[in-house]
Parts: structure tokens; C-alpha cells; sequence
């Protein structure tokens, strides 16, 4: 995997329910994009990178399972001005799995959304979904 040299912001975000411990949601999240810095709020969490290797584990499952055209009718009908997003399954992010929700209502205890921003998006949407 050769990760492109663009300039992105990638920002995770999700609601902590009043059952769920705010530490597993963190974990969650570090699972999925290590070397994110982790910002605990009351009822939610954010995490923010500058760093497009933070999107190696989403990378490499996208291309084992061959999942790239999902992924990209989901960023493409996301895409708005220089930013897309897509939903990520928290109980799936806390056992290390990665499983894109095409509706928030899909991840129970609600998903992570994961934002991308860049000048580039196009480049960094084409980069993530490339067919082998």
C-alpha cells in the first residue's frame, strides 16, 4: 500500500450512550485509526488526524474484501463541496473489524462517522477505493 503524500483532515466522531463506557468507545476508535488524537466529551467523542496512514486498517480491509465499489458509492454520495463521510459499526471498530454502515440505524448502539477533508478529496476517494 503506497499512501499518497495529500494534504487531508480525518475526524471521527460518536455518541456515548448512558450504558456504554466511555473508555471501550475510545478503544474503538484506536482500533480503527491509531495515532488519532481522542478528545472525551460528556456525551460523545471525537478523534482528529492529519495523517492519511490513520486510514491504513480501512484501506487494507476495503481491499481484502473487495469492497472498494460499496465504499465508493458511499463516499461519493457523501461527497459535498471538499468533504465526504461514512459510518463505521462501533461494536464492530471495538472487536478490530471495520464494517461500513449504510445507515446510522445499522450500528445499534449508534456508529462512529468518519469525515474526510481535503482540497484533493477526489484523489483521496480514487486512492481509498482503487480496483487492484
Amino acid at each position: 500500500m503506497k499512501i499518497p503524500n495529500i494534504k487531508c483532515k480525518i475526524e471521527m466522531f460518536c455518541s456515548i450512550n448512558p450504558s456504554e463506557d466511555p473508555e471501550k468507545i475510545k478503544k474503538s476508535i484506536s482500533n480503527i485509526f491509531p495515532n488519532s488524537k481522542i478528545i472525551i466529551e460528556d456525551f460523545s467523542i471525537k478523534a482528529q488526524s492529519k495523517d492519511l496512514t490513520s486510514f491504513e486498517k480501512i484501506y487494507e480491509t476495503i481491499h481484502s474484501k473487495r469492497s472498494q465499489k460499496n465504499y465508493r458509492r458511499n463516499l461519493e454520495n457523501n461527497l459535498k463541496g471538499d468533504s465526504t463521510w461514512f459510518y463505521l459499526n462501533k461494536q464492530a471498530a471495538f472487536a478490530e473489524e471495520i464494517a461500513i454502515c449504510e445507515e446510522a440505524e445499522e450500528s445499534p448502539l449508534g456508529p462512529i462517522q468518519v469525515i474526510m477533508t481535503s482540497p484533493d478529496i477526489d484523489s483521496i476517494i480514487d486512492w481509498i477505493v482503487l480496483v487492484d
